[in-house]
Parts: C-alpha cells; sequence; structure tokens
C-alpha cells in the first residue's frame, strides 16, 4: 500500500526524530517547526470598523501574507475606546503567531490619555513591524482670507482668542496633533472638536473654524473639489500625494511634527522566528509596487521597520502624547 506523506507532516517527523537522536540541538529543531508556521488562519484583530485607513491597509497586507505563507490571514474588525477590546482579544489568545494585532500611534496616545488601561502595549506585546506612516493636514476654506499657514499664524497673533481650529473628537491624533501646533506656535486659539471629519469640513466650509486639521484620505474628496485648501503638512518631508504643500516646520513653526503609523504586533511569548519570518514577510510586501500605489492613494507612506524600532517609537510617542495632553489640561479618562 502508497502512503501519502505531505511535506508538513514529513517534517514533524523528521524533526522530532533528529532532536531525540541528539542529531539536532534544540534551538534548530524549534527553528526548522517555525518554518511551518502558519498551521492554520490567522486572526488579526483591528481595533476600528471597516472601512478606514487601518482597515484597508491591514486588508491589503493580510491578503498578500496569506499569499506568501499559505494560510489566510482574517481580519477582524473590533473597535472600540482605547483599543481596549481589540488589545484584550489579542492578549486572551496563545502566543503562537495565529493572533496578531493591529497597534498605532493611537495606542501610544491611549497609554497617555488613560488612568488605567487593561494592557501596557511596550511589555505585554511583540512589536513585528510598521506597516506605514501617515501625516496631518491643515487645510483652510478655499474662500479664505488665509491662503497660507503663515497667513493663519499671522491673524491669529494678532487676533489673540478670535480663531477656532476643527478637529474631530478629543484625545484623537488629529486633535492631540492641533494641541501640539498651538503650544509650539504660542497661539491663543481655541480648539473645536466635531463627531466627524465631513462635519468639521462643514464647519470650515461655514467658516465657524478657520482652520481644520486631519488626515488626507477622509479630506481627499474636499480637497479636489477645491471646496477647502491644503495649507501645511504634519510631517518632516512634504509627501508625495500633497507636494505642492509645504510641511508646518517650513511655514513658521519650527521644530513641529507628527507623524502617524501602524503597525503589527503578537502577544508576549510568540517565538523570535514567527516574528522575524513576519517581518521578513511584510518587508516584501511593503516592497511591491502596487502595495506603494496603493497605500499612496489613501495618503500612507507604506514602510517597514524592525521590531525593535517600532517599539521604541510606540515608547517615544507615549512621552510625547503625555506632555502634550498635560499641556492642554485634557482630562485623563
Amino acid at each position: 500500500m502508497t502512503h501519502r506523506i505531505t511535506r508538513r507532516a514529513f517534517s514533524k517527523g523528521a524533526i522530532a526524530a533528529a532532536s531525540a537522536g541528539g542529531l539536532l540541538p534544540l534551538r534548530s529543531a524549534v527553528s526548522l517547526a517555525q518554518a511551518n508556521y502558519p498551521t492554520r488562519p490567522v486572526r488579526v484583530i483591528v481595533p476600528f470598523a471597516a472601512g478606514g485607513q487601518a482597515d484597508i491597509t491591514s486588508r491589503l497586507v493580510a491578503e498578500r501574507l496569506g499569499e506568501k505563507l499559505g494560510q489566510r490571514f482574517v481580519i477582524e474588525n473590533q473597535a472600540g475606546p482605547g483599543g481596549i477590546v481589540a488589545a484584550r482579544s489579542v492578549l486572551s489568545a496563545p502566543a503562537d503567531g495565529h493572533t496578531l494585532g493591529l497597534a498605532t500611534n493611537g495606542t501610544s496616545i491611549s497609554v497617555a490619555i488613560y488612568n488605567a488601561l487593561p494592557f501596557d502595549p511596550v511589555k505585554d506585546f511583540v512589536t513585528i513591524s510598521t506597516l506605514g506612516y501617515f501625516d496631518l493636514v491643515f487645510a483652510t476654506n478655499s474662500e479664505s482670507m488665509f491662503p497660507t499657514l503663515p497667513d493663519f499664524i499671522k491673524a491669529a497673533r494678532a487676533q489673540p482668542g478670535k480663531l477656532n481650529i476643527g478637529t474631530i473628537a478629543v484625545g484623537s491624533t488629529q486633535e492631540l496633533g492641533a494641541e501640539l501646533f498651538k503650544a509650539t506656535a504660542a497661539l491663543d486659539v481655541q480648539i473645536v472638536p466635531y463627531r466627524s471629519t465631513p462635519d468639521v469640513i462643514v464647519g470650515l466650509i461655514r467658516q465657524d473654524v478657520q482652520l481644520m486639521v486631519d488626515f488626507y484620505a477622509p479630506m481627499e474628496s474636499a480637497l479636489e473639489q477645491n471646496r477647502i485648501r491644503a495649507v501645511g503638512t504634519s510631517g518632516l518631508a512634504r509627501t508625495e500625494y500633497l507636494s505642492g504643500v509645504p510641511v508646518v516646520s517650513e511655514a513658521g513653526v519650527p521644530g513641529y511634527e507628527v507623524t502617524a503609523w501602524n503597525g503589527l504586533f503578537a502577544p508576549k511569548g510568540t517565538s523570535t522566528a514567527i516574528v522575524e519570518l513576519l517581518n521578513r514577510t511584510v518587508r516584501d510586501i511593503l516592497a511591491i509596487p502596487e502595495i506603494k500605489t496603493r497605500f499612496a492613494s489613501l495618503g500612507i507612506a507604506a514602510k517597514a521597520s524592525t521590531p525593535e524600532e517600532l517599539k521604541s517609537r510606540m515608547q517615544s510617542d507615549i512621552g510625547k502624547w503625555a506632555a502634550v495632553i498635560e499641556r492642554a489640561h485634557i482630562p485623563k479618562q
């Protein structure tokens, strides 16, 4: 009788036999065993609702991970304040690489703004790689008397307390980015939070606010229709999608920089072999021209990192946003 032996079954049997016979050191056996990862579909927990930037980019990467690693990578949207619901799902899963999570700069903000989180993103998780970086966009009404950001700054200094900046919810990257701008530029302006980006845009068009701060993707349509005008971006260098728009530090606010990010992480205890495999694979995926172009259309620069770089960025942002929150007297939750 002929027996079919799958590659995976053969590998496991060979590893077990070799290890038992002393032919392989334990570390080598474990490394070979990890070569079979993943053995079943992988859950990727995203702490946002479907349809947003984080969800779309996660799905693009998950699809390619599945193609390259031979198992489906399934996105599960678990939205909730502070990313707590999603983080708990990842924490409660076995540390075998079959449950991953998406972290963002919002994760760092959560640590800074919540009095007590049920998790520590630095200590309780293993970082894998960033997926991309994206900047805030500063915009005015297309018919505004402030055609440039320096014009807005000049008017704000001439009229203390008279001008408003619109953003979405308190504690968001957008709102804290506006607070950091206010502090760095030493302006006496009011930050006005709205429920959603469309609401902010309406407020800007009505001139209830004179400047808005948000990410590119939800503003793209209004920018293309010339309903609003981009006057600044928040990164260290000009963006590919708004190359003619100066960064805020060029426009008269030296030292200002906000770059949002998202990245993959896994439960603490996940093996180094799995983390390294995922990191290499993500790097390959983010180098694909089609992926880079799709990310750019969302206002995101596709860019991988080492696990250590992502961990360091998360730690740095926790301190950065904690200082902004304290200075702006934003109450902790």
